[in-house]
């Protein structure tokens, strides 16, 4: 199998260069990334555990579904891809945010959307070790408990949404 490639950016997004996954996590290159967060009509988020084999953070909770831009690729054509590939997933995206690339986001510049749906997902083992459903305030308190089960980039956008939610503006 070839080995991923994603565009290399500047801070300003701006892609500057070409490389494959390695080279540009090794040397914590800035790059795109996408991340859902699903959420069932009734308010519970889904969170899913990593799988153990994954290059990075395995077995830590992060997004609902996530992953890379590849090279060439749009932020919004990736997210409908990273959906269906981990999760079986389709259905109306909300654009809620775009973060800029940094230790916080794992160096991604990461767009950050929204689905509501009460459509069963069906999780990819490679990538997923478990799901779980969870109201808001059930996982507010579990990243408080424990922070360091959570990728660095998911309780960057967990804060993020949580202190909108706490305002009334989720």
């Amino acid at each position: 199998m070839t080995e991923e490639l994603f565009d290399v950016c500047d801070a300003q997004d701006r892609v500057i260069g070409v490389a494959p996954r390695s080279e540009v996590h090794a040397k914590n290159w800035l790059h795109r990334a996408v991340h859902v967060f699903v959420f069932r009509p009734t308010g519970e988020l889904l969170m899913h555990l990593r799988s153990a084999t994954k290059d990075q953070y395995p077995l830590c909770f992060t997004s609902s579904a996530s992953g890379h831009v590849s090279s060439g690729e749009d932020y919004d054509s990736s997210v409908e891809r990273e959906l269906w590939e981990e999760l079986g997933l389709r259905g109306h995206l909300e654009f809620l945010a775009k973060f800029p690339a940094g230790p916080e986001t794992c160096y991604e510049h990461t767009q950050l959307y929204r689905l509501v749906t009460d459509a069963v997902p069906t999780p990819d083992p490679g990538e997923i070790a478990a799901i779980e459903w969870l109201p808001l305030a059930d996982v507010a308190a579990r990243l408080e408990q424990e922070p360091e089960r959570f990728s660095p980039c998911y309780r960057t956008l967990l804060a993020w949404y949580l202190s909108r939610e706490s305002r009334g503006l989720a």
